[in-house]
C-alpha cells in the first residue's frame, strides 16, 4: 500500500498555524456545509489546530467527528480547540491517508482542506476517502490552486514568491495546483463522473486588518519557517533572495489598494 511520501512544504512555524487557526467551516468548507445532518459520523483528514474540525463537530451534535492528521505534535492544540469551545463530540487521532486505519464504511463524511495538494498519491488518498466512506456518503475535498492566485498592486518580488512556492513543493512531492485537478483525480479514483459535484471557492483579502494579517504571516513564513530551511537547502533560494522576497510581502501589505484573492477546487463525491 503506498505511504506518504511527500514533504508538507509549509510545516508548523507559528505563522503557518496563525494562518490554519482562522480557518472555519464557513470559510473552508461552505459547500458541502447544506450536506450535514445532526447525527453524522465525520472524518476530517488533515485536521491541523481543529478550527474546522470543530466547527464541523458544532454542527453535527448528534454525530461524531474524528480528526485525523500526519504530524501528532498538532493534536494537542486540536484538542486545546475543541477544549476551549466545549466541544465533546470529538476525537483526534494520527495516520496516513494513503492507507487509512479504519474500516470500510465507517463515516457519512469524509473531508480533506488542503490536503491532497502536500501527498505523494492524491489519488490513492481518495481511493481510501472513499473506501471508509459508506454507501450514500460523501467524499469532500477542498485544496488551492496557486498558479490562479492574483493580487494587485503589482510589487517587485511578488512573482518571485510564488515561483519559488510552486517550484519548492513540487520539488517536495506535492502538487500546488492541486485545486483544478481535483475532479479528474476523483474520476481517476473510480467516481463515477454523475456521482461528482465540482465547484470553486475563494478566499480574498483586501481590508487593512486583512492585508497587514496575511502579508505579515507570509513575510515571516517566507525567512523562518521550515518552508524557508527547504528553499534553501534545496537550491530553490539563498538567504538573501528569502528576505527579498518577505521585504516585497510587507510592501505590498501596506498599499492602501492591495487585493490578494486564491481560488480553491472543490469537490463532492457521492459513494
Amino acid at each position: 500500500m503506498p505511504q506518504e511520501s511527500a514533504v508538507y512544504t509549509h510545516g508548523h512555524h507559528e505563522s503557518v498555524l496563525r494562518s490554519h487557526t482562522w480557518r472555519t467551516a464557513a470559510n473552508s468548507a461552505g459547500y458541502l456545509l447544506d450536506s450535514l445532518l445532526p447525527d453524522m459520523q465525520i472524518l476530517d483528514i488533515g485536521c491541523g489546530p481543529g478550527t474546522i474540525t470543530a466547527d464541523l463537530a458544532a454542527r453535527v451534535p448528534d454525530g461524531q467527528v474524528t480528526g485525523l492528521d500526519h504530524a501528532p505534535g498538532i493534536l494537542d492544540q486540536a484538542r486545546a480547540t475543541a477544549a476551549a469551545r466545549g466541544v465533546e463530540n470529538i476525537r483526534f487521532t494520527t495516520g496516513d491517508v494513503h492507507a487509512l486505519d479504519f474500516p470500510d464504511d465507517t463515516f457519512c463524511v469524509t473531508h480533506a482542506h488542503q490536503v491532497l495538494q502536500h501527498v505523494g498519491d492524491p489519488v490513492q488518498a481518495l481511493r481510501e476517502m472513499r473506501r471508509v466512506t459508506k454507501p450514500g456518503g460523501i467524499v469532500a475535498v477542498r485544496d488551492a490552486d496557486y498558479a490562479t492566485f492574483t493580487w494587485y498592486p503589482e510589487v517587485d518580488g511578488m512573482d518571485d514568491w510564488l515561483d519559488l512556492y510552486r517550484r519548492v513543493a513540487r520539488a517536495n512531492g506535492g502538487v500546488p495546483d492541486a485545486g483544478r485537478r481535483l475532479h479528474a483525480w476523483a474520476r481517476q479514483a473510480g467516481f463515477p463522473q454523475e456521482n461528482i459535484t465540482a465547484t470553486a471557492g475563494t478566499w480574498c483579502y483586501q481590508t487593512p486588518e486583512e492585508r497587514a494579517w496575511w502579508s505579515d504571516l507570509w513575510a515571516e513564513r517566507t525567512v523562518a519557517s521550515s518552508y524557508a530551511e527547504i528553499a534553501i537547502d534545496g537550491g530553490h533560494a539563498t538567504e538573501d533572495d528569502l528576505t527579498r522576497i518577505a521585504a516585497a510581502w510587507r510592501e505590498w501589505g501596506t498599499r492602501q489598494d492591495g487585493w490578494f484573492a486564491m481560488l480553491h477546487g472543490e469537490i463532492r463525491c457521492r459513494v
